[in-house]
């Protein structure tokens, strides 16, 4: 099995969850989840408990509860709410990670918000302004920095919280099942939560081959091994320009002609950019690696993704595709991995979409001239992941070009008796859940995504600068606090970017762009911050509109087709008229994200639309900005949506730690299946289901389960951070 990262645990459960056994985490204060729409007032009802964080040993792992009248502690596949809480004490800025991508998927995402490090992406119009901190950069390790760790908080987390948003602020507060709810653990381990990729041919993806496809091109397996660690680091250097030499000797101390061939397909394979010659040196032969056209040679390997075209073979196709096993890594960290072990640019992967980090998740990657042999190698030298299913294609991969994920999903320690289990999951494979943007798309300070993405579609620029930098409540960085607040006081962004070790975060970006381009041109210093993570803001308004608008939908009309409604034919939205009612179900409505290339129902939802446009100081009619990036077209999205291959069954077990199931890993590795008790301690729900993209996973364990996903709600009464 693979290594175990040491990650923090952040979990939730009633006190009477847990037998007095090592203490694993204590528990959170709750509240239920409303039943029906209801005015902003906080649900009744709690449990006094405490929320635990700790650093465990390698065997443990996160878990939160998910109880009945409870909040669940975490989201899937962008970073989950609990991930996010612990986020805000380690990570480099404010905000939630990749909010746009929700647990199955939402490809158009790949970005960044305030609060985290960079994205693995394309940045567009960026070049410029990367050359510029590309200096400063390059001692951030992970977005993380020895600044500021030395701080102690003085709040506890609950009261950082307090100011955090609930499902009602975002317009969830629907359920269409009529069961009732029951309380489990989701992702007591993160191995409870497993996600294979549905292809664009519908194929689940799995990692169940090894091996390396055989081509006679490929160098030796010793290119690997032949160059010693100090070569590599003179190596590194030379081809980064880290240091004066021009060039870069090694000695050939065994001298062969096949010695010699083997050093110089390592240079060439391992360091693009560089190239190699034999010389004589006082009897000895030496291979010298040098640039055979200086930065501009490197600059192409670097950013244009044009590794050494005469090296790789005409008739192999130029895309090496691999499935990805990793474990607690989001797909973007995990590029940022494999590119930094392989010394080239990310830009030159690419994948249909991508995947949280709070789980084990299988995924197809492409990556441009790079060989199998080398990715294989890797499988050596890293922990948490695992690469195979190697073949050579003639083109990349593109987001959006996979048809859903499947996951598989472990609650564990359940309250409910069979029967409840029964309908819960009846209900879901038979009705499924309302398609709900998920608590990760708004963000969990008190300044919610939606708010800066209204501003941005109002053009009120001073106010998105204001809402990005100014200080907030809430759990931050110290050093990002301090950043605030040096810019609340003296407004002048470059002495607010001093106080951050670490400027890739947008707050940075924004005060970079700020510094270059002068206050008075918020709209250049906005646009430094990558394209995606810019249209994050704007998509996060539009899902804000879609949640408050679909749960009227469903208040005014419930679970039926009514004459107004819409639905697709194709790609083409048309309206379901009085006597084509019976024609159509439920599952078949969709309803607009707000755009200027939508239609709206013919129904009070089409006003209900327009009066909370209206109320924002935004024009249903025009949706167009003078800034075209920030234009809205719309698109639509049905208001149910109904999981396939649906199973799930109730298991006993006694150790909290042992894994309910097998992964692709442990399969390959031969390990058996576990075997069940017919009676144990505890009892866990095992779920299996199939999601489109842009879906999230968590939507559908609340519809289960009944219960709020806010972290907010999670941490209100009576929470204590600890160290």
């Amino acid at each position: 099995m693979l290594g175990r990262l040491k990650p923090w645990i952040l979990r939730v459960t009633v006190a009477t969850a847990l037998p007095r056994t090592k203490l694993r985490a204590l528990p959170v204060a709750v509240q239920p989840a409303p039943r029906r729409a209801a005015p902003r007032s906080q649900a009744p009802g709690s449990l006094k408990c405490f929320l635990g964080v700790f650093k465990m040993e390698m065997a443990e792992v996160t878990g939160m509860s998910m109880k009945r009248g409870s909040q669940a502690v975490e989201d899937n596949d962008s970073v989950t709410s609990a991930e996010e809480a612990k986020r805000q004490k380690v990570s480099e800025c404010s905000l939630t990670k990749g909010q746009d991508r929700a647990e199955n998927d939402c490809p158009p995402s790949g970005g960044h918000v305030p609060g985290l490090p960079r994205a693995v992406s394309v940045e567009e119009n960026q070049q410029n302004a990367d050359a510029q901190v590309e200096e400063e950069e390059e001692g951030e390790e992970d977005g993380l920095s020895e600044d500021g760790e030395e701080e102690e908080e003085t709040e506890s987390f609950a009261d950082m919280m307090k100011h955090g948003l609930t499902e009602l602020d975002v317009g969830i507060t629907k359920f269409v099942s009529s069961h009732q709810g029951f309380s489990g653990i989701l992702k007591e381990r993160y191995s409870d939560f497993v996600v294979h990729e549905i292809g664009k041919d519908g194929q689940i993806s799995h990692l169940d081959d090894l091996s390396v496809p055989v081509d006679e091109e490929d160098p030796s397996e010793d290119v690997f091994t032949v160059l010693t660690a100090e070569e590599k680091q003179r190596l590194e250097e030379l081809q980064l320009f880290k240091n004066k030499e021009t060039s870069v000797a090694i000695e050939v101390i065994e001298d062969t002609k096949e010695k010699r061939t083997v050093i110089h397909q390592a240079i060439k394979s391992l360091f693009p950019g560089l190239e190699t010659k034999t010389e004589d040196r006082e009897g000895k032969k030496y291979i010298v690696a040098y640039h055979a056209a200086g930065k501009k040679a490197l600059a192409k390997v670097r950013t244009a993704a044009d590794p050494r075209k005469h090296s790789w073979p005409k008739s192999r196709g130029s895309y090496c595709h691999f499935v990805l096993y990793k474990e607690n890594k989001d797909t973007m960290d995990a590029i940022n991995v494999l590119s930094k072990y392989l010394r080239v640019k990310p830009n030159i992967f690419s994948y249909m979409g991508t995947k949280d980090k709070r789980a084990i998740t299988v995924q197809e990657i492409a990556v441009l001239k790079i060989t199998a042999q080398r990715l294989a190698h890797l499988n050596k030298c890293l922990m948490n992941f695992k690469l195979g299913n190697f073949s050579y294609q003639k083109n990349p991969l593109k987001l959006g070009e996979l048809q859903g994920n499947h996951f598989t999903v472990v609650l564990r320690n359940i309250t409910g008796t069979n029967d409840q289990v029964q309908q819960a999951m009846n209900s879901l494979k038979e009705i499924g859940f309302i398609n709900y943007y998920g608590m990760q798309r708004f963000g969990t300070t008190a300044v919610p995504t939606y708010q800066v993405g209204r501003a941005i579609l109002q053009n009120s620029w001073t106010e998105v600068m204001d809402l990005i930098l100014k200080p907030r409540s809430g759990a931050e960085k110290g050093y990002l606090v301090k950043c605030r607040e040096e810019w609340a006081k003296t407004k002048d962004p470059a002495a607010a970017l001093r106080k951050l070790p670490v400027k890739r975060c947008v707050e940075g970006q924004l005060l970079r762009g700020l510094s270059k381009y002068g206050m008075k041109n918020i709209v250049s210093a906005f646009g430094i911050i990558p394209r995606n993570n810019r249209l994050m803001y704007i998509h996060s308004y539009q899902s804000y509109v879609w949640n408050n608008m679909v749960s009227k939908r469903i208040e005014e009309y419930g679970l039926r087709p009514v004459p107004g409604d819409l639905v697709l034919k194709g790609a083409t939205a048309t309206y379901i008229e009085e006597g084509d009612v019976n024609s159509y179900s439920i599952h078949d409505v969709v309803m607009p994200l707000p755009g200027f290339d939508v239609i709206y129902p013919k129904h009070k939802i089409s006003e209900a639309y327009r009066e909370m446009l209206m109320a924002d100081n935004l024009d249903i009619d025009n949706m167009r900005h003078k800034i075209r990036d920030y234009s809205l077209s719309g698109a639509y999205r049905k208001i149910i949506i109904r999981p396939q291959n649906v199973s799930w069954e109730v298991v006993a077990y006694d150790d909290p730690k042992i894994p309910l199931f097998n992964t692709d890993v442990d399969n390959l590795e031969g390990k058996p299946p576990p075997v069940f008790a017919s009676e144990g301690k505890y009892r866990a729900l095992k779920m299996d289901f199939s999601l489109p993209p842009s879906t999230y996973a968590t939507m559908a364990i609340r519809e289960v389960l009944k219960m709020d996903t806010s972290i907010k709600n999670q941490t209100q009464l009576n929470t204590t951070w600890l160290r």
